[in-house]
């Protein structure tokens, strides 16, 4: 048995659920792969998968077994929203509008769409260094301390906006990431890693070094070059064996003044495809199913932070934990409708290579 109205009020919930998820732009770019329940802010779910198993050469002898390991990350729920609005039967009676709440179911899922969005695109710092395509960073020479990751330049002008930045010396084997900024000849940087502490594994590396800060200020996207942008950024999930299968590019909005003209760009779009240009789409272009939006972080003088990721990249969780009608205004006629929402997502260690960003403005 539930309270009088309890059932209407789930009822009117799950019909905003549905709206928002009909039109969800967010909901292209990330995956609900994660073990557990929901049960308030600060639940934690686990995301498993297993670590790659190797092939060997056979020799005709007995074979070497190898065992499972699972790559266990953890979802924190962190966000916590709410909707509580009221309708006055004397409104009701007045206004023109004799049924709000379709009208306002829709206009609740945008706003909680807007707001996913901004979050999950917020993520973009979560790419792995040496997926980032924009304007590099090697002014200068440097110097790098084993162990500590301490890097001390020659000629630099380093910023603190290069933190989290990809790093890479002349004799690194792989990508690191700017870890702190002291001032403009002192950083340090780290394993790009988040799920462990931090930690520089790269050696040292002697004075007089030629190194790269990838993307440290954006690149104009120009009808000449758009083409280019999006095949480089292609190669870069490309080379990191990401699957070709569910890649989304969100770009920002001046692009769709670009984009259409780019040289070599044929901008199909079919009529079967009406639905989803209710949501942003663009076109399909090397291998990406393109999307624009206003929420991606950043503006066009500083840089949009444009993100391009395969599904697997962001794990994402919500739940409506609890939706109620007051059937009685007390003091009033009418009813009020509130829900509480909570949501969080997690990009694993081991699924920072399934996102790219393209640091670009038009």
């Amino acid at each position: 048995m539930s309270a009088y109205a309890t059932k209407l009020a789930e009822g009117f919930s799950a019909k905003l659920s549905k709206e928002l998820y009909a039109t969800a732009l967010f909901d292209q770019l990330v995956n609900r792969d994660y073990e557990g329940d929901i049960v308030n802010v600060g639940s934690l779910l686990n995301i498993l998968d297993f670590a790659r198993l190797s092939e060997k050469d056979y020799s005709g002898s007995n074979l070497s077994v190898d065992d499972l390991n699972e790559n266990n990350g953890q979802l924190s729920i962190d966000k916590q929203k709410s909707f509580y609005y009221r309708i006055k039967s004397i409104d009701v009676f007045k206004s023109y509008i004799k049924n709000p709440q379709s009208t306002l179911v829709q206009q609740t899922a945008e706003e909680r769409r807007k707001n996913i969005d901004i979050y999950v695109f917020g993520k973009y710092g979560k790419t792995a260094a040496g997926q980032r395509i924009g304007t590099d960073y090697t002014t200068g020479t440097v110097t790098v301390t084993t162990g500590t990751g301490a890097v001390v330049g020659s000629g630099t002008t380093f910023t603190a906006a290069m933190v989290g930045r990809g790093f890479k010396a002349t004799g690194h084997t792989k990508w690191y990431r700017v870890a702190t900024f002291t001032d403009t000849t002192h950083i340090t940087i780290e394993n790009d890693l988040d799920d462990v502490a931090s930690t520089y594994d790269g050696g040292s590396i002697s004075g007089g070094t030629a190194y790269v800060i990838e993307a440290n200020t954006p690149v104009q996207m120009t009808t000449s070059n758009a083409l280019q942008l999006l095949l480089q950024l292609k190669q870069k999930l490309d080379a990191a064996e990401v699957p070709a299968a569910d890649r989304v590019l969100i770009l920002p909005t001046e692009v769709g003044t670009v984009l259409p003209r780019g040289t070599n760009i044929n901008m199909a779009v079919p009529a079967v495809y009406d639905s989803l240009i209710k949501t942003g789409w663009l076109t399909d272009l090397a291998g990406f199913r393109i999307y624009m939006s206003a929420r991606l972080s950043g503006d066009n003088t500083n840089g949009y932070h444009s993100i391009g990721a395969q599904k697997g990249w962001q794990t994402f969780a919500d739940k409506v934990i609890k939706a109620q009608m007051e059937e009685d205004l007390i003091g009033n006629f009418g009813s009020a409708f509130k829900d509480l929402y909570v949501y969080g997502s997690k990009v694993k260690d081991n699924r920072r290579k399934f996102g790219a960003e393209l640091f670009v403005y038009v």
